[in-house]
């Protein structure tokens, strides 16, 4: 649910199969995701597998494999394929991981999570994204893929705490409540900032405390819920 560095979007054409489908994936992973620097492969493999045009309103899966953000309805929209491969990758997870993402949008993302980790918690604030999310993921397969609906701003205290965590929508400064849920040894990617002005930041907690550092310049949909209403 995100929008970052948006290029074009392609011209619109009819329906494409499955294998037309399948060889966009592999071409956006082979012209889009390698040239920009994603190196690690089993992030490269989860991109090629995972069908992008699953989690897209109809209207938009032309344009699947377009180096750009779609819309998903609501208002919200699902990553830039580089945005998504370069946030994935920056959390360096292992097949035994537990993951948290805030914001579920259309599935996507939680998707390539749990293609590499043991468990993904996604939270979705926009209840009819979060069960058409619950919904394609179950029926895609990802039973290791855990939706709910509520205020990401406070993470999923219940099952945490997390190895890594994933934030797909801007607040303006981090949430404690996600750096308390982090394991130690663990790593948190989130956009933070207002409106243009955002940066994405990787956090690391060793030893109970917490190193941040902003990496990329990117442009999110804000973070609502108490990002908005309450004191951050």
């Amino acid at each position: 649910m995100v929008v970052a560095l948006i290029t074009a979007i392609g011209c619109h054409r009819g329906p494409a199969s499955s294998s037309e489908f399948a060889a966009e994936r592999q071409q956006m992973v082979e012209q889009q995701l390698k040239p920009r620097g994603i190196r690690d492969d089993r992030v490269l493999a989860a991109i090629a597998k995972v069908p992008r045009e699953e989690f897209l309103p109809e209207n938009v899966r032309p344009q699947a494999y377009a180096d750009s953000a779609l819309p998903i309805g609501h208002d919200q929209t699902i990553s830039q394929p580089f945005i998504v491969g370069y946030m994935t990758e920056q959390l360096r997870l292992q097949p035994t991981d537990r993951v948290l993402e805030i914001g579920t949008g259309s599935g996507y993302q939680a998707a390539i999570l749990a293609e590499l980790a043991k468990d993904v918690y996604t939270i979705e604030i926009i209840e009819p994204l979060a069960k058409e999310a619950s919904a394609r993921l179950s029926r895609l397969g990802y039973s290791n893929a855990h939706v709910k609906v509520g205020d990401g701003f406070q993470g999923w205290p219940d099952v945490a705490p997390f190895d890594a965590i994933i934030v797909t929508c801007a607040p303006s400064k981090v949430p404690q409540p996600l750096t308390q849920q982090l394991k130690d040894g663990g790593r948190m990617i989130i956009p933070v900032g207002t409106g243009l002005d955002q940066q994405l930041h990787l956090l690391e907690k060793k030893d109970g405390q917490l190193a941040e550092r902003a990496i990329l310049p990117v442009r999110f949909v804000q973070m609502a819920g108490e990002a908005v209403t309450g004191d951050q």
